[in-house]
């Protein structure tokens, strides 16, 4: 990869999304709007004995998982829109490469997913009080990380879709199985052996785990850095097979 062509792409990608407001809403305001009626649904509901609140314990796993939904679509689109409109064919006429365009992506959307990440966790630690043992910046880094692992993955189906509906029609095959086998309704270890094994093999489960481990411990641990780790490799692994899949131009 060329560092300045990576700079001058994350760059373009960045004034796009800074104009098109629809999309700045969706990164900014439907998490906080979320993180508020998990609040109202949870925030009144005692919690087990020895368990953390039922809203502490499902607001700290859903700020990881929000931004992982929202920018897989946010995504696939945006880059589907690059080849239907031909953008994509002219900028692949010039020295860009590939891994360019797509880490480009991946870091452009990476820092807007910092600020997304930084909003949805500051309503949820001072509007409505939010309590984990760990600190609140490592629940910000796992939350963009996720973000950029639905960066990478949206990026990766993309190729795949022709009409944007098709792009949309991979969140209940990609998004909608991570969610269920996560460990967030059902404790992975008490899954059936099958469904065990492929929540293992998916990288959500890694994500959600890293802030279970926020939520219940003091200091960072080996199995919280462990998981972002696997997070992160799956990230790097899916921007490699979506500039191994993309395709200039959608017929």
């Amino acid at each position: 990869m060329n560092p300045r062509i990576l700079a001058v792409t994350t760059g373009r990608i960045l004034r796009q999304l800074r104009h098109d407001r629809r999309t700045v809403a969706m990164l900014l305001v439907v998490p906080v709007v979320l993180v508020t009626l998990l609040y109202y649904m949870f925030g009144d509901q005692p919690a087990p004995p020895g368990q953390p609140a039922i809203f502490d314990r499902i607001a700290l796993v859903m700020l990881g998982v929000f931004p992982f939904v929202i920018m897989f679509l946010v995504t696939s689109i945006a880059m589907l829109r690059e080849r239907t409109s031909g953008t994509l064919e002219r900028l692949l006429t010039t020295p860009l490469a590939k891994l360019d365009l797509l880490f480009g992506y991946g870091l452009a959307f990476g820092l807007a997913a910092t600020v997304q990440a930084g909003v949805a966790a500051g309503a949820a630690y001072w509007l409505f009080d939010l309590s984990t043992a760990g600190n609140a910046g490592l629940v910000v880094l796992i939350a963009v990380v996720n973000a950029v692992l639905g960066v990478a993955l949206g990026l990766f189906c993309s190729a795949f879709a022709q009409t944007e509906f098709q792009a949309v029609q991979f969140m209940p095959v990609v998004v909608v199985p991570q969610i269920l086998l996560c460990g967030l309704f059902v404790a992975r270890d008490q899954m059936a052996g099958w469904l065990q094994a492929i929540s293992d093999a998916l990288p959500l489960s890694y994500a959600v785990e890293a802030l279970q481990e926020v939520g219940t411990h003091a200091e960072p641990t080996g199995t919280m850095w462990r998981d972002v780790a696997v997070v992160v490799a799956a990230v790097v692994a899916a921007l490699v097979l979506a500039a191994a899949t993309l395709r200039r131009r959608t017929g």
